[in-house]
């Protein structure tokens, strides 16, 4: 799971890992369905439309995860709705989206770092909170308890650490089956 705020390169991330394990990727469903609604009304998301945004991410997951050669990165998931949710709606979050963020199990969270450049676009809408959001989704993974590698650096050197986290939990399963 490729996990972080925006502009952090979780696509290119994920299309690399992809090319490199030979597998599938999931696409951010947000990203498509929130650009199509801006390039037609211009308007932003609402509160309501984050129980389909939700959905359609994790449809999206199912789908892929079907094509996927042992492995599937995913651009986003369930618990950043949640972020993104209670970080652009004081607070809120609806419980449907809670819950399902509270049963979605990912092996291991890559969380991008903000050290590259924040790039431009109709959608993101947080340039200067670049450091309070990623304390945010950093704090989330503590709080639950999940497994992560912090991934920053130059394309290559976040190609070469996910990697290395990638494989390590690749080594850790097949030695537990063994067992």
């Amino acid at each position: 799971m490729v996990y972080g705020s925006e502009s952090t390169g979780k696509t290119t991330l994920c299309q690399d890992l992809a090319a490199h394990y030979k597998t599938e990727w999931v696409p951010e469903f947000a990203r498509s369905y929130l650009q199509n609604k801006w390039d037609q009304k211009k308007e932003f998301c609402s509160l309501d439309e984050l129980p389909l945004i939700a959905k359609g991410q994790m449809e999206l997951e199912n789908q892929q995860i079907t094509k996927a050669n042992k492995i599937l990165f995913c651009d986003t998931n369930i618990l950043v709705t949640q972020i993104w949710s209670e970080t652009h709606f004081d607070g809120y979050c609806d419980p449907l989206i809670k819950q399902a963020a509270e049963q979605v199990y990912y092996d291991l969270y890559l969380l991008t770092g903000i050290d590259v450049p924040w790039e431009k676009d109709d959608l993101r809408d947080r340039p200067n909170d670049r450091k309070k959001m990623f304390k945010y989704f950093h704090k989330n993974l503590i709080k639950r308890n999940l497994e992560y590698k912090h991934i920053k650096g130059s394309r290559e050197n976040r190609i070469k650490s996910a990697q290395t986290a990638i494989d390590s939990i690749f080594l850790l399963n097949a030695d537990s089956e063994r067992l």
